[in-house]
């Protein structure tokens, strides 16, 4: 088994509003674009990770027949990290090889992306697979099993960026030719540009 995980648990401040649920083209939002991406891709199961206003986004999943499981984050003010915990406690179980990770923000990743990543760990086993581009490294991410530990006991205010750097040598980078891959969408500057660019 190797499911996916969505973060979507932030207050999205700087965005104004909550992206999960803004639209992008055809009636999809944020969240539902990338739960089906994700499925697309292989993932053999979807959480989402809600902490600020979590009741819009199981609504959203429900209304939109979402095939994604809900996970609450009571502690998602103390950053992205509580959030990726918080997914792995909801998928560690015996089967389960590893978590594919991704953030709300990051909506326009493509399916062929995703199933790159599965891809190259089943091939390899690293402990780290994520897409890359001159030198860009994008989502989703996958961690190993192995890790789940590591992951738990780091510092919130470093995040998962201490494991990646501890790992760095065993980190196997996919090369993707795929924009949303490594598009952030933040602010209502780049969602402006992003929504009328799908129209």
């Amino acid at each position: 088994m190797l499911p996916a995980a969505v973060l979507a648990a932030g207050r999205s401040s700087r965005m104004g509003q909550m992206k999960a649920l803004l639209p992008l083209a055809a009636g999809e939002t944020f969240l539902s674009r990338i739960v089906r991406t994700l499925h697309d891709g292989g993932a053999d199961e979807v959480i989402v990770v809600a902490g600020h206003d979590a009741d819009a986004i199981r609504k959203a999943v429900e209304r939109e027949r979402l095939a994604a499981r809900i996970v609450e984050n009571a502690d998602y003010a103390q950053g992205q990290l509580s959030s990726l915990v918080a997914a792995i406690e909801a998928v560690d179980r015996p089967g389960v090889l590893g978590l594919l990770v991704t953030l709300v923000d990051v909506p326009l990743v493509s399916s062929m992306t995703v199933r790159a990543v599965l891809e190259a760990y089943r091939r390899t086993g690293a402990p780290i697979v994520r897409p890359a581009r001159h030198g860009q490294h994008g989502h989703p991410v996958l961690f190993d099993r192995s890790l789940f530990a590591e992951l738990r006991r780091a510092d919130a205010a470093v995040g998962a960026k201490a494991v990646l750097r501890a790992r760095h040598a065993d980190i196997v980078d996919v090369a993707v030719d795929d924009d949303g891959a490594f598009l952030d969408i933040d602010t209502p500057e780049e969602y402006a540009r992003i929504a009328a660019r799908l129209r």
